[in-house]
């Protein structure tokens, strides 16, 4: 007989309350998106937003930020400074109010900020209570001023420490991360803050950001008189572009509305929107407002210029987006946002102003340049044509595939479990490593599709050509997502997706071809988890009867120090490529879920992804070359 649940009690007993800063404390996620490397980094995106909002304001013209040995961060600015004088109404000091009371700052309708990306008025009292440490020093009316906090409770009071330098005024923040609330093991990326504090210097005209990492001693300086049209011509750096960067801004209703686009040779859109200075990842009205207003204005252009046939259908958003670069750019009063995390803008109204800001812009330029509207037009003509061949295609090899056998390609070795959750595909590179991945699976819930060859360079071609490689069509077909428009992640038939390729030049050119093909057209895919790199070793050490599988050229020095033996006398075979593991060897190393190791593919920033593929990927040889000559003392395994 089944036994009785235990009964709950809930009654007024029950009801906890959390003080001050203790919400936040035991609910990370719902203040800074939960307790990951991302979430890691908000901490530093929150406090030098507020920095931000100085500089938006017009008080504040030079940020630094300094990351510490000990993984500690310091964020100043020559602001106003935070207020430290009694509140009229709590009775404490301005500083600690902000610091420890949510929904407290000056940004709520008073005369502080007429613009800021602090909105929510939790950015520094979350990071102060997530904090193991907190010390926060003022300049202003002449004095400095000094608190220290400790897990977002104040331990001394604030106090007077000295005069500040004659005309000194702004704030200086060092915190230290909670350990107890974040991995220990979590450190701070100095590329990942770079392309965020780049992206600030953009969208804020006038500020200097200078980025210092004492860990590793190096530092960057940001500061870009052009705004977001230095930004457009930064990303299209090694792109052929078709006319100068178109830039509009104007202010409707307290509402500045920025943008800058600009026509390029590539295939790809890249268009990034940014609210009060946010990077707003998911979009939001500024973004579908610029949007339809080029799709809108081109049109419009086209029909009255005579450049489409009557009998012509209008360009799609689709057609007028192939090799655009824009940026949007909005500063509202009173933004409202998805989250606390910023990532979509919501006011409905900004979407008007956008489109009205931008077709007026697009509609001037087109006029007057009438050379470059011509290439504009013909480019979104041609793809329009590609796209119709492009849908023909893509439905070919849906309408094939559904008459094979359950859509899949007869080269899948599918796995038995129909649960997409429990199921993964390992993606292999050549028929050799293909048949001992098939033996050496666990074929309950692992496939394995085998390539032949490299797939096509995704980078340099249409949709329209790409449906037409052979290798694309099976991966379309054996994933079950669909491609571009009838794109469905909800189709996907397995839960990892994995790339395994040899660990050689080759292997890492075929991978990433293959990330080049998803981060363009399957790009929901990375975004919710799901596409992984097997870590195959590079080594088998032999050693005392014992087979030693190393991943890395560290792991081996390491393992050869700690065992005691030279280079010379060890026993090691470099493994070049996956077909030289038997079966057995590869399933212990490579695809044990118990003993491998996968690398989970992440998009920390479209922009930065974006200009690095348009750079190992693109049509653009010099790019490419420079890269190269910069980073050749960094190779350590080349094939010859």
């Amino acid at each position: 007989m089944a036994k009785k649940k235990q009964k709950l009690s809930y009654e007024a007993k029950d009801i906890q309350v959390l003080e001050g800063l203790e919400a936040v404390r035991m609910r990370p996620g719902m203040y800074v998106g939960g307790t990951d490397i991302k979430a890691l980094h908000h901490l530093v995106y929150e406090v030098v937003d507020n920095s931000i909002d100085e500089a938006l304001a017009e008080y504040c013209d030079q940020i630094e930020i300094i990351i510490h040995k000990d993984e500690s961060v310091t964020v100043s600015d020559n602001g106003r400074g935070i207020p430290v004088d009694i509140h009229p109404e709590k009775k404490v000091p301005a500083l600690e109010l902000v610091m420890t009371m949510l929904h407290a700052g000056g940004k709520f309708g008073g005369s502080g900020y007429k613009v800021s990306g602090g909105l929510h008025g939790v950015g520094l009292s979350a990071v102060n209570a997530l904090s193991e440490w907190f010390e926060v020093r003022v300049w202003r009316d002449k004095k400095e001023y000094f608190q220290r906090y400790e897990k977002g409770i104040p331990v001394t009071k604030l106090e007077v420490v000295g005069d500040a330098p004659r005309g000194k005024t702004g704030t200086t923040q060092t915190f230290l991360y909670d350990k107890t609330i974040f991995d220990t093991e979590m450190s701070y990326q100095f590329d990942t803050l770079v392309q965020r504090f780049r992206e600030m210097a953009f969208v804020t005209r006038g500020v200097s950001i200078k980025f210092i990492d004492e860990r590793s001693d190096r530092e960057m300086n940001f500061y870009f008189d052009g705004g977001i049209t230095s930004f457009v011509r930064y990303l299209n750096r090694n792109r052929e572009k078709l006319h100068p960067v178109i830039h509009v801004e104007k202010e409707i209703d307290n509402i500045v509305i920025d943008a800058a686009f600009q026509y390029t040779d590539s295939f790809a859109e890249s268009i990034y929107a940014f609210a009060n200075t946010i990077n707003t990842h998911d979009g939001g009205t500024h973004l579908t407002g610029l949007r339809t207003a080029i799709t809108r204005t081109i049109n419009n252009y086209a029909r009255n210029k005579k450049l489409f046939k009557d009998s012509d259908p209008n360009l799609s958003g689709d057609d007028t987006r192939e090799g655009l670069t824009a940026i949007i750019s909005v500063k509202h009063p009173n933004p409202q946002f998805e989250s606390q995390t910023k990532v979509k803008l919501m006011n409905a109204e900004v979407k008007t102003h956008t489109q009205q800001v931008v077709a007026e812009g697009v509609e001037a330029f087109l006029e007057e340049h009438p050379a470059a509207a011509k290439a504009i037009v013909n480019k979104c003509l041609t793809s329009a044509r590609a796209r119709r061949a492009a849908s023909k295609a893509r439905d070919l090899v849906i309408r094939k595939s559904a008459l094979e056998s359950m859509t899949l390609p007869g080269k899948l070795a599918d796995c038995s479990s129909r649960n997409p959750q429990e199921s993964e595909i390992y993606i292999v590179e050549g028929d050799s490593a293909g048949g001992s991945a098939k033996q050496g699976r666990d074929r309950h819930f692992q496939a394995i599709l085998p390539l032949r060859g490299k797939i096509l360079n995704t980078e340099r071609a249409r949709l329209n050509q790409i449906l037409a490689n052979n290798e694309v069509k099976s991966l379309i077909s054996a994933l079950g997502v669909g491609i571009g428009d009838s794109f469905d992640i909800e189709g996907l038939r397995y839960w990892r997706v994995i790339i395994m390729t040899d660990a050689d030049v080759d292997g890492a050119h075929i991978r990433t071809l293959l990330l080049t093909f998803f981060f363009r057209y399957m790009q929901p895919l990375i975004e919710t988890g799901h596409l992984y790199i097997a870590q195959p070793p590079l080594y088998r050490l032999d050693h005392k009867n014992k087979k030693i599988y190393l991943y890395t050229e560290k792991e081996r020095m390491e393992k050869l120090k700690e065992l005691g033996i030279s280079l010379e006398k060890a026993n090691l075979q470099r493994y070049k490529g996956l077909g030289e593991m038997n079966p057995q060897q590869l399933w212990e190393t490579t695809m044990d879920p118990e003993t491998r190791t996968l690398l989970q593919v992440t998009i920390e920033d479209a922009a930065a992804a974006d200009r690095t593929f348009d750079m190992l990927m693109g049509s653009s040889v010099p790019p490419r070359k420079r890269f190269i000559i910069t980073h050749a003392n960094e190779v350590r395994n080349l094939d010859i």
